[in-house]
């Protein structure tokens, strides 16, 4: 039987992880953190915002411009961060590149009362998707809408969008719990109860309606609702490993606003020795291909004990 959690004793998550691996985590300086790349795990800094976000915004570019009529290419890209998201806007419009073939993903959305938020309602990530980015693209050079592919409840047809069009990237962020979109650990009950589920197990989970960690709760009340955790809905729904996988390229943005010092090393140390655990959802990424990890070196802090 593995230790119960630290943070909520009824799900699964990184603290039931054995202390070696925490604490071999905890002394990563950012110098160390970046010699852990190996191939098919790339690990990159950036010196400034400006880089980090433009560098982030460059790859829809790259994406979009391998697309064609015959050929369809899309990205899937997260809300948290969405900094880049009025860059790339700015960057079509600038080149006056036609991205009408290409498509996107929205990686996840809100699900409440039994169906998806709607666009209308604050929290929406098609919302922030369209008003930061798509609706900022001259109308002669943007997608249409039917290129725009948002989870819904019923996800039949988002999942059908990934069988016939070619994802060059996956973009995302990385949550306290250690997510992406929000594939968070799995509550410990039924035969979960002494072990999470196996890598094997979770690969399978495609594109889905989840619960969510009360730390992810926690986390989105402190990043976009002012720290009011009643704002934030229980349940979302999340792209899926099955999609993941189909990606060519895994690439997460580490710009220090979401994840802490702690959570950005025990991931990379993790993908980096291929630890699996899927109390630690992204260590999943140490088995594809193709991962990379991009960090804002301002933002990797460090793990030890200060005092406020």
């Amino acid at each position: 039987m593995r230790k119960l959690s630290l943070i909520a004793p009824d799900w699964w998550d990184y603290t039931t992880l054995d202390d070696d691996i925490i604490q071999a985590a905890a002394r990563l300086t950012p110098e160390k953190m970046l010699k852990l790349s190996r191939p098919g795990f790339k690990i990159g800094f950036y010196d400034t915002f400006e880089e980090f976000y433009l560098a982030e915004a460059l790859e829809y570019i790259h994406a979009w411009r391998q697309s064609t009529d015959d050929n369809p290419v899309g990205i899937c890209g997260p809300i948290g961060p969405t900094e880049q998201l009025p860059l790339v806007a700015q960057i079509v419009n600038a080149l006056d590149r036609n991205i009408r073939s290409a498509h996107f993903w929205g990686m996840d959305e809100w699900h409440l009362d039994g169906r998806e938020v709607p666009a209308s309602h604050p929290l929406s990530f098609e919302k922030a998707d369209r008003e930061l980015c798509f609706e900022r693209i001259r109308k002669e050079l943007r997608m249409p809408d039917s290129h725009l592919h948002f989870p819904k409840a019923d996800t039949r047809e988002y999942r059908k969008s990934w069988e016939s069009v070619r994802c060059a990237i996956m973009q995302g962020g990385q949550g306290d719990v250690k997510h992406w979109a929000f594939n968070d650990p799995l509550p410990r009950m039924g035969k979960y109860k002494a072990a999470p589920p196996s890598s094997a197990e979770y690969r399978k989970l495609a594109t889905r309606v989840v619960d969510l960690h009360p730390l992810t709760i926690a986390q989105n009340a402190r990043t976009s609702g002012g720290g009011n955790i009643a704002l934030v809905p229980t349940e979302a729904i999340s792209v899926g490993p099955v999609e993941t996988w189909k990606a060519e390229k895994v690439s997460i943005w580490h710009a220090g606003k979401h994840d802490n010092p702690f959570g950005q090393r025990l991931t990379t140390f993790m993908i980096s020795q291929r630890i699996v655990d899927t109390s630690v959802p992204m260590s999943l990424l140490a088995d594809h291909p193709n991962v990379q990890f991009n960090f804002f070196r301002g933002g990797i802090g460090t793990c030890e004990v200060e005092m406020h």
